[in-house]
């Protein structure tokens, strides 16, 4: 069964989007305007004689192989995809392209409308308004600011499931803190 490049031409059309079908390595190819990404093409591709989709963004992020924080970069996307539904991440390391992917088999089921258009909308959102930013911050500075958010995350949920736990916490901290200290003569 899987699906058909029509099949995903007519979600397309549906939806009034703007897009060239290459037959010939089977694939669509669409793009959008962005707020964080400047040239933001998007693929459609069905390997498999549609047995398997692909909707991925290519060059994302390029030339990262001897970027200075290149670790803090890959590490980013791995949580990216940790926190996030479907998005993962790619990495060609012979040129440095990094390009965030949806992908899953089809097999014997078909590709609805509904689920094509979560994958195209979430891989919009999830790239553009909350990886970009991210990833632009961890290339700048090295450091992951979506760590900062994930441990105030915790801490309000600590706060509202463990109330006091917080306060007793800082305490034991702080005592831990005094021990290790040698007294200033």
């Amino acid at each position: 069964m899987g699906a058909t490049l029509q099949q995903i031409a007519s979600y397309l059309d549906k939806s009034g989007w703007k897009y060239r079908v290459d037959e010939e390595e089977s694939r669509i190819l669409t793009g959008v305007y962005a707020d964080n990404i400047e040239d933001f093409l998007i693929v459609v591709e069905l390997d498999e004689d549609g047995d398997f989709f692909k909707l991925f963004a290519p060059r994302v992020l390029s030339g990262i192989q001897d970027h200075p924080h290149k670790g803090a970069i890959l590490q980013t996307m791995l949580s990216i995809s940790w926190e996030t539904k479907m998005l993962q991440w790619e990495y060609d390391p012979s040129d440095g392209e990094i390009r965030a992917i949806i992908e899953f088999p089809l097999e014997d089921s078909t590709l609805t409308e509904k689920q094509f258009n979560r994958c195209l909308h979430g891989l919009v959102q999830i790239v553009d308004e909350m990886a970009m930013p991210r990833l632009n911050v961890v290339m700048e500075t090295g450091k992951d600011p979506g760590d900062l958010e994930a441990g105030e995350r915790l801490l309000l949920t600590l706060q509202e499931e463990a109330p006091g736990l917080l306060e007793m916490l800082e305490r034991a901290m702080e005592a831990r803190k005094q021990r290790g200290r040698f007294p200033s003569n």
